[in-house]
């Protein structure tokens, strides 16, 4: 693997106006130019407020930190492009697929920051997890894993999670990481890939034992392969990168997933009242969104809930009521069953066997809500064909859209 290599960051010039109005706003836009360049925590004041919680020995985290201690500069993370297969041959690492939650660690001094994929606070979520990240060896970072809960075999379950953050419970929380951007100052999102694991893997080589960062270490074996081991192990499927390419923001094709089994987001456009003793609500009515912004009706889930679970969802979903449909297509209940529509905001991660030829989950199975992912960015993921979508210039998110 190559070695570390170090990327300084750039700094705008301010601009030169005249007048006062107008040394104003070049100030401003070179404080906006360096937000662009440097790492998204980081400033003199920023360290001033973390100073008034520090205490002697080993560093702590601000938890929760408002925007006067942490930069509202986010970067966008990079998403993995569903594929039918994974890549072969040289130039790719793959990773074991994490069943969590996308989260980026900022660190500045003592102040830590855990933002969502969409860019949300979810420090207070994951208050030992913060801690982890303060008590790393190092500055500033910026690292990009998840969250996600460890069973007793080294799975990870993403139902696990959800029961464990219903029950304020982190013991079997775990934050994995995989990437690292910025390193004490230093830009790292320009490097190749193997050189950002590098700097990754040194800098968790120094944390203290017993840590709740873990580093998401990769193969270099054939993908099929890896895939074949995976899907044996009963785990979600693999992820591969290209070892030589840069941190890109967004959906692309130097980061590609296989899975193991058929899962998915699906918006919740309504659900059925319970039936035989069940309590809360007997099944969520979802769909998927088409290239038109169109919500289409894709299957009932009726199945992997727990009572509090039930409970919960009917609180939440008796909240956001409407009365008419959300899905273009004509629903009913079954058996006379009456149906709650919905306001179709909320996102559930469903697991299943395969679509039906009309468009439907079959036999699909709840494994959680999904507050980390909007409901108009749903749409159905249909595995590409990676070397002629790359071949033919066709955007992985297009492609999504598309196929229904």
């Amino acid at each position: 693997m190559a070695s570390r290599n170090a990327h300084t960051t750039r700094e705008a010039p301010p601009g030169t106006h005249a007048g006062t109005r107008g040394a104003k706003a070049g100030k401003r836009k070179a404080k906006a130019a360096e937000r662009r360049t440097k790492p998204p925590v980081r400033g003199e004041r920023r360290r001033k407020a973390a100073t008034n919680g520090r205490t002697s020995g080993t560093a702590t985290a601000t938890l929760g930190a408002t925007s006067e201690t942490v930069d509202s500069a986010w970067l966008e993370p990079q998403l993995a492009t569903l594929v039918e297969r994974p890549p072969r041959g040289p130039g790719w690492v793959h990773e074991i697929k994490i069943d969590g939650y996308r989260i980026l660690a900022q660190r500045e001094g003592e102040v830590v920051r855990l933002s969502s994929r969409r860019g949300r606070d979810w420090t207070e979520k994951f208050p030992t997890i913060a801690a982890a990240v303060a008590a790393l060896p190092v500055t500033s970072a910026l690292i990009d894993g998840e969250v996600a809960a460890v069973l007793p075999d080294g799975r990870t379950s993403f139902q696990a999670l959800q029961g464990a953050l219903s029950r304020g419970s982190d013991a079997r929380l775990y934050y994995f990481a995989f990437d690292l951007l910025y390193l004490d100052g230093r830009e790292l999102v320009s490097a190749p890939l193997a050189e950002r694991k590098a700097a990754l893997e040194t800098l968790l080589a120094g944390r203290p034992e017993g840590s709740k960062v873990r580093l998401c270490d990769h193969l270099e074996e054939d993908g099929v392969q890896v895939l074949q081991h995976a899907c044996r192990l009963g785990l979600e499927g693999v992820v591969s990168k290209r070892a030589d390419a840069p941190y890109r923001s967004g959906r692309n094709l130097d980061w590609q997933k296989s899975k193991c089994t058929t899962r998915q987001e699906v918006v919740i456009g309504g659900f059925t009242d319970p039936e035989a003793g069940r309590v809360g609500l007997g099944a969520l009515l979802c769909g998927v969104h088409d290239a038109q912004g169109e919500l289409h009706y894709a299957g009932r889930v009726g199945t992997g809930f727990t009572a509090s679970v039930l409970r919960t969802l009917r609180r939440r979903l008796g909240a956001i009521e409407r009365k008419t449909s959300p899905f273009t297509e004509r629903v009913s209940g079954r058996r006379g069953v009456p149906v709650h529509w919905v306001k179709p905001v909320l996102v559930a991660e469903v697991e299943f066997t395969e679509w039906t030829e009309g468009g439907q989950m079959r036999h699909p199975s709840f494994q959680g809500l999904r507050g980390d992912k909007l409901a108009s960015q749903v749409v159905r993921e249909v595995p590409v064909a990676a070397e002629k979508a790359r071949r033919r210039g066709v955007s992985p998110r297009r492609r999504a859209a598309q196929e229904r």
